[in-house]
């Protein structure tokens, strides 16, 4: 990380980050912390880590002031009730006075040198927002198939050489870039998710640069309950909504144009399905294949739901399926 460092060196001014961490009643908390109080930061460089807590009454709050005085940075706690992602993922944003902001979950460890690499990337490439990967760790209940196959780790996708969405359980955004400053989650999709990839998808939209640090890893155990495949319909449908919605959103054109073109879209999207269900049969002695066909079909499902204005499912409270627009991130 000697670049950076050097970088850093030349100039006078402090550059400070904070690392924001939204939490819900969720005991590995504590090892996100910890593993945020080893980092190897590069000189002039000062870290403040606000935790966000987005339960009804302030459960975190006792636990936090605990552990405060055993890490190596300031410690910021604020109550954001409750049970809506966007309204604690905002808290931050609104916290935040520092160069950059980063946001990691709170079930997730950092290796030592992942700041480093996300500040090194974002000065290299001059980002407005820096995504790394997570690493998804399995227990020995966890499906063999699940974990051969990997289903759970999360990475950046490339369209055209460059990415043009991104999500919060690792990235790094440049807080004075245009298409980042006053921008907020939306809080129509804070029960359902979805709100981290419309956020970026509007930033890239509004000009803003997305890049990538390969080597900024978190690590985030999977739990019983998502190690199922049950769970992993429910989120890549949800996925695939989202994506519908926002394929409904760009279509141009008005009246019966613009119907022209969701038809168009929604054709597309159930032939790719189609598609999926049926690889999924070719390859149904290969769970490893024939499961991944299977959910890949099951976003494509998603993606005609959200073509046809159907509600994210609601992975927080309760399930609505009813029309919605999504709202808009860009703050008022």
């Amino acid at each position: 990380m000697n670049g950076f460092t050097e970088v850093m060196d030349n100039g006078s001014a402090e550059l400070r980050i904070d690392i924001g961490v939204c939490t819900y009643r969720r005991t590995e908390l504590e090892a996100t912390l910890r593993s945020l109080g080893k980092q190897a930061l590069p000189e002039n460089c000062r870290v403040r880590v606000i935790v966000s807590d987005n339960d009804v009454e302030p459960s975190a709050k006792e636990r936090i002031a605990k552990l405060a005085p055993a890490l190596p940075f300031e410690l910021r706690y604020i109550h954001s009730p409750a049970s809506n992602i966007s309204i604690a993922r905002n808290a931050c944003l609104d916290a935040s006075d520092g160069d950059f902001i980063a946001f990691i979950d709170d079930d997730e460890t950092a290796s030592e040198d992942w700041l480093a690499y996300l500040l090194t990337t974002a000065q290299d490439t001059d980002a407005d927002a820096v995504l790394g990967p997570v690493q998804a760790s399995y227990g020995k209940d966890a499906p063999r198939w699940m974990s051969k196959g990997d289903f759970h780790s999360t990475f950046p996708v490339w369209i055209g050489g460059e990415i043009r969405t991104g999500y919060t359980c690792n990235v790094l955004l440049r807080r004075a870039s245009p298409s980042v400053a006053g921008r907020r989650f939306s809080l129509a999709l804070g029960r359902s998710g979805g709100e981290d990839t419309q956020y970026f998808s509007e930033l890239h939209e509004a000009g803003g640069k997305i890049a990538y640090a390969p080597e900024a890893w978190m690590h985030e155990p999977v739990p019983e309950g998502r190690a199922r495949f049950s769970w992993l319909c429910k989120r890549r449908f949800r996925v695939g909504q989202t994506h519908g919605r926002l394929l409904s959103r760009k279509a141009t054109g008005a009246g019966l144009s613009k119907q022209l073109v969701l038809s168009k879209q929604v054709g597309l999207a159930t032939a790719k399905a189609c598609y999926s269900f049926a690889a999924a049969l070719v390859t149904a002695f290969s769970p490893v294949h024939r499961n991944r066909s299977l959910l890949r079909g099951v976003m494509h499902a998603g993606v005609v739901s959200g073509l046809m204005g159907i509600r994210e499912i609601q992975q927080y409270g309760e399930t609505a399926m009813a029309p919605a627009n999504g709202g808009k991130s860009r703050a008022t």
